[in-house]
């Protein structure tokens, strides 16, 4: 564990509510490559996926494991494409069950896949494929590949238009730019909005997305997602079962080359986001931080960013957005995820190919 210890203190976008707080950034682990997504082991160890394919194990004494974790699904690694998410069941210190997403397939001809495994504490054991996107795209791009557990045990994947197929996230028919709802052996739920609607795949749960790559379910049940805008129109989401987030039909980006995507921003029938941002942050994981070590941060979303290098802590106000603070700027990090950890320090992964993982604590 690198001991070395940064200071810094957060930036007030609006000064009216938010408060600025000083912290200690702590690097646990570095070079890790391209690291994408983080789970808190119940023994005080950590598992870490590298977008390259490889887990890595962090041991409850904090040191980094030379070896990966064996037993890990083969993922198409191009682009933006690799292994993603790491999420443990919500029965895992019984059951030891794990959920990965990934990339599977070839350049010509792929798909977001999600697998199931055992972790027997050094190994992923009976890991198998339980889901993947229909139909299959070509590219290494927008995978989506966040995963979130509803009350009921049952998971949301998010998933992304596959960048060239952006049209087909307003077509029920496939998975493309939605979030799916899957019973955990990859099976659709029976109550799943979309089930028993013609020319709809059943494990429809939300759609018109772009590229969701941060959703989080809270203690009440309500369900948060942020996506990739194109140039401009990040979103916040509140998410409903059954509803339409209108990309493309409407944005509040426009496209890389300039050109307009769609004359609206508004449009009966499409969900508007709680916030958006213009410019693009490009948001990356999210977290709601319920700890006690920043009591100014309680309740609040904290967004990775990748493009904005930072993390953007939004306040919430019921079902709305409130003020929004800037964090961790001075580190001058692309961020890919950020996680609330059980001793209620902040976590976060930087993305790079010699990326780091630290821990950011109250300066006193």
């Amino acid at each position: 564990m690198n001991k070395t210890t940064l200071l810094g203190s957060s930036l007030l976008l609006c000064a009216s509510a938010a408060t600025a707080a000083d912290y200690q950034v702590e690097t646990l682990a570095d070079g890790l490559s391209n690291p994408w997504s983080l789970a808190f082991l119940p023994d005080g160890g950590m598992l870490v996926t590298e977008r390259s394919g490889q887990l890595r194990l962090i041991d409850a004494a904090g040191q980094l494991r030379a070896e990966p974790v064996a037993g890990v699904p083969e993922a198409f690694v191009n682009g933006q494409s690799g292994l993603m998410e790491v999420a443990l069941a919500p029965d895992f210190a019984e059951s030891g069950e794990l959920f990965l997403s990934y990339s599977c397939g070839t350049r010509e001809a792929n798909h977001t896949c999600l697998a199931a495994a055992t972790f027997n504490g050094e190994a992923l054991e009976n890991t198998h494929e339980i889901f993947r996107v229909q139909p299959a795209k070509k590219g290494s791009a927008h995978y989506g590949g966040r995963i979130a557990f509803l009350p009921d045990n049952t998971l949301l994947l998010s998933l992304g238009d596959g960048f060239d197929y952006r049209e087909q996230a307003q077509n029920t028919a496939n998975h493309l730019g939605s979030i799916v709802r899957l019973n955990r052996d990859g099976s659709a739920p029976e109550d799943n909005p979309f089930v028993g609607q013609a020319d709809a795949v059943p494990e429809l749960y939300s759609i018109g997305h772009r590229n969701v790559q941060g959703i989080l379910v809270d203690d009440a049940g309500r369900v948060f997602s942020h996506e990739h805008g194109p140039r401009g129109g990040d979103e916040i989401n509140l998410i409903e079962a059954g509803k339409n987030y209108g990309w493309p039909k409407i944005t509040y980006g426009i496209d890389y080359n300039g050109s307009q995507i769609s004359p609206y921003t508004e449009l009966p029938g499409l969900e508007q986001p709680l916030v958006y941002w213009d410019p693009s942050i490009a948001p990356s994981g999210m977290t709601l931080y319920q700890g006690e070590l920043f009591p100014e941060w309680q309740g609040s979303l904290l967004v990775s960013a990748l493009a904005g290098k930072e993390v953007r802590r939004v306040e919430l106000k019921g079902n709305a957005a409130g003020e929004q603070e800037s964090l961790f700027t001075e580190l001058d990090q692309r961020f890919r995820d950020v996680r609330t950890g059980p001793d209620g320090a902040v976590y976060l992964l930087t993305d790079s190919p010699s990326g780091q993982l630290l821990r950011v604590a109250p300066a006193n």
